[in-house]
């Protein structure tokens, strides 16, 4: 177990590199916190403060409620909703009558809201009211039944045979039937994948996988996160796997408060920070790059936040550096996918820290890699190759899909489709996605090269990197840009500056030039949509 963590030698008496995982649900997490805890704040909601106790409250007349509605153990329930307490009612509330959360983007079209829903089988829905018409219109094309409608806002609403959050709620009176749930066997969540790099799959994430990756994480953090004193800033949606073990499912066990925000904006982010000065805030590599460029980020007491920890996407050494050198606080970029409920690696607190790298395993987690051709020759250190990860976090499988369970679960491994490399010292570095790596004249180019060194260039913000059709090399690099706001550059310019910096194979032929880059709603760019536009152009 120890082979791939070297740095154990180095830096013993850390963290357990196994943990006992309780057999326990996730419910079970949030009963004994508000036992301990029962007036501390669990959530703040712009300036509204719910304590533990009234969060088990409504979370027991949420699912007293549901079971009056006939929901049964296993039933799929959705939920598209932005951040707000009625999402973590709701989720806990699921759970509570033994039904399966279904995640639903609020922003899916309904193209992709119609594949989620038929997918799943969801019978009931909790749909933020500006969502309510969409989900209306695909309604005759699925299993939907029931919809229960969240207004954040005073609202006039035509509900016919549907019902207000609050008037469902009313409807239950906290006594909840027993649920027998087998934490190893049950699904807890249908995460979708986020279909960056093609259709949505349901990873089947069992309620042992999320309080597993819950006690990994505190193991880990175990030096810098404290019982029932810290503030976790929660802007990151937790409909998005990272934001759901991160920030709420870690809070509750640890008796944290969530400021939940339902959507990034720079300014209330900021005053947030400065109001409610949170100790924690996951985040990502779009966010810290909005940080890192307000010409007053450190007036508003950004250095309350003992901890940030990167995740989604990978995290440019050069903007991790600058984030640091303006607010004195400390990045520690992680890797993991919503097959993994998330997390699998972190850079670590308690040991060197690795920039460029996504740090070293989770206690209980093993990863090595392997050919990209068969899948089955490990790699030495230093050698590319697909991570493959085993652990306790590791899902049961995609939802009705058994063919695409089987090839990515083999022999206990979860193959990811990543490609990295670990050094001597067991630190994981992920170059790219397999599907992303662009071959050139018979060359293997990874975007994440080029990307690393746009993002050194003075002038440029944000930096994407794709492979385009060409006649002649098969594949020809393309590099679309948003500079920062106030600077210039134009093609010579930064042709000439990749030119100094990289290999000649790897300068990007075509360079463009946009003010945004498409993104998921988490803030990853979404180099598919990119890709999908050359090839419709």
């Amino acid at each position: 177990m120890n082979a791939n963590r070297p740095w154990l030698a180095q830096y013993p008496d850390t963290i357990s590199v196994e943990i006992d995982i309780p057999d326990k649900s996730l419910p079970q997490l949030l009963q004994e916190t508000s036992t301990r805890y029962p007036s501390h704040n669990a959530l703040s909601f712009y300036g509204k403060k719910i304590s533990y106790q009234e969060l088990q409250d409504a979370v027991g007349r949420f699912a007293s409620a549901l079971q009056k509605s006939g929901v049964q153990k296993g039933d799929r329930v959705a939920i598209m909703l932005p951040n707000c307490p009625q999402y973590v009612i709701a989720y806990y509330g699921i759970l509570t009558a033994g039904a399966i959360v279904t995640q639903i983007n609020p922003m899916s079209v309904e193209r992709e809201l119609l594949h989620l829903a038929k997918d799943s089988g969801a019978e009931t829905i909790i749909v933020l009211d500006a969502f309510y018409p969409r989900v209306k219109t695909v309604q005759k094309d699925t299993s939907l039944k029931k919809m229960v409608v969240v207004s954040l806002q005073p609202a006039e609403m035509d509900l016919t045979n549907d019902c207000t959050f609050e008037s469902f709620l009313a409807e239950g009176n906290g006594e909840v039937t027993p649920v027998m749930v087998e934490p190893e066997h049950d699904v807890a969540v249908l995460q979708y994948t986020g279909g960056t790099t093609g259709r949505s799959k349901g990873a089947m994430l069992t309620h042992r996988n999320i309080v597993a990756n819950v006690l990994q994480s505190h193991e880990f953090f175990k030096f810098d996160l404290g019982f029932g004193k810290e503030k976790c800033l929660t802007v990151i949606p937790l409909f998005h796997v990272f934001g759901m073990t991160s920030c709420m499912n870690l809070s509750i066990y640890t008796g944290a408060e969530m400021i939940l925000l339902p959507r990034f904006e720079l300014e209330e982010v900021l005053q947030t920070i400065k109001t409610e000065q949170p100790t924690l805030f996951p985040g990502v590599p779009t966010m810290y790059v909005a940080l890192t460029n307000h010409p007053r980020a450190e007036e508003y007491g950004i250095d309350s936040i003992e901890v940030c920890n990167s995740g989604s996407a990978p995290m440019p050494v050069e903007l991790l550096k600058e984030f640091e050198r303006k607010t004195g606080s400390k990045i520690l970029e992680g890797y993991g996918l919503s097959e993994t409920s998330p997390t699998t690696h972190c850079n670590p607190n308690f040991a060197e820290r690795k920039p460029g790298t996504v740090g070293i395993g989770l206690p209980s987690t093993l990863y090595k890699i392997v050919d990209l051709g068969t899948g089955t020759q490990d790699m030495p250190p230093g050698e590319l190759g697909e991570v493959v990860i085993k652990g306790p976090q590791v899902m049961k499988g995609y939802w009705n899909m058994p063919e695409e369970t089987a090839h990515a679960l083999r022999d206990g491994w979860l193959y990811t489709g990543d490609i990295g490399s670990i050094d001597e010292s067991g630190y994981l570095s992920i170059v790219d996605r397999k599907k992303d790596m662009i071959i050139a004249s018979g060359y293997n180019i990874y975007p994440r090269d080029i990307e690393e060194v746009l993002y050194e260039h003075p002038s440029v913000q944000e930096a994407v990197v794709i492979g385009v059709p060409d006649e002649y090399r098969g594949e020809t690099v393309k590099a679309i840009l948003v500079l920062k706001a106030g600077r210039s550059a134009d093609e010579t310019e930064i042709k000439e500056f990749c030119r100094k910096n990289l290999a000649a194979y790897k300068v990007p032929e075509l360079i463009e030039f946009r003010s945004e880059l498409p993104k998921t709603s988490v803030g990853k760019i979404l180099r598919r949509a990119l890709r999908e536009e050359i090839k419709t152009s």
